[in-house]
C-alpha cells in the first residue's frame, strides 16, 4: 500500500471544508476557539524538520471527527505538516488497514507519513481520556433491548456533542494526545 498515493488522492483542507454537508459550522467553531499553548508550539517546533504529512481518514457526519479534526488542523499548521482528508466510506481499502481493535472502521484515523510515504505515527479515533468518557457514558445506558435504549443513546450523544463543542479542556486533552504520538 503506497501511502504517498493515498495522500495525493486526499482532499486539501479547503476542499474538505467545501465538500462538508454536516458539522461544518461546529467544526469551524472549535477551530476558531482552540489555540495551541506556547508549550505545545515548542514541542511541535522540531517536528517541522521531519517534513511529515498527514492523511486524515474522516467523514463529516462523525462526532469524533467534529472534535478532533479542527485540533489536528491547528497542530498541522504549527508543525508545518500538509494535511489531506480521505473519506472513509469511499476508501474502505485504506480504513481496513487501520481498524480499531482489529474490527471497527472507527474514525478519524490520522496517518502521519514522511517524504517517502513511510508511516511515522498513527493516531485515532479518540484520545484515551475521551474513550474513557464515552465508555463511562455508555455504561449508563439501559440494555440495548430496552424500549428506551434508542432515546437514551441519542440523548447521550447529544450531550456528548455539546461537551465536545464547549469544553476547552477536552480540546487540550485531544491536542496533548495527538502531539504525544509525534514526539
Amino acid at each position: 500500500m503506497n501511502l504517498n498515493e493515498w495522500f495525493q488522492k486526499g482532499l486539501t483542507v479547503e476542499e474538505y471544508l467545501h465538500s462538508m454537508k454536516q458539522n461544518k459550522e461546529e467544526m469551524l467553531t472549535i477551530y476558531e476557539k482552540f489555540h495551541l499553548t506556547e508549550e505545545d508550539q515548542t514541542k511541535l517546533s522540531p517536528i517541522k524538520d521531519q517534513n511529515l504529512r498527514v492523511i486524515a481518514l474522516s467523514e463529516d457526519w462523525c462526532g469524533d471527527a467534529l472534535l478532533n479534526n479542527p485540533i489536528l488542523m491547528k497542530i498541522a499548521e504549527a508543525a508545518g505538516m500538509e494535511l489531506r482528508f480521505v473519506l472513509r466510506d469511499q476508501n474502505l481499502e485504506l480504513i481496513d488497514q487501520y481498524l480499531t481493535n482489529g474490527t471497527s472502521r472507527a474514525i478519524p484515523i490520522y496517518i502521519f507519513i514522511d517524504e517517502e510515504g513511510n508511516e511515522a505515527a498513527v493516531w485515532g479515533p479518540r484520545a484515551p481520556e475521551m474513550q474513557a468518557l464515552v465508555t463511562e457514558r455508555r455504561a449508563g445506558l439501559p440494555d440495548q433491548d430496552a424500549p428506551d435504549f434508542q432515546e437514551k443513546q441519542m440523548a447521550m450523544y447529544k450531550q456528548l456533542r455539546e461537551t465536545y463543542l464547549t469544553d476547552a479542556r477536552i480540546w487540550q486533552t485531544v491536542a496533548d494526545s495527538i502531539i504525544s504520538k509525534l514526539l
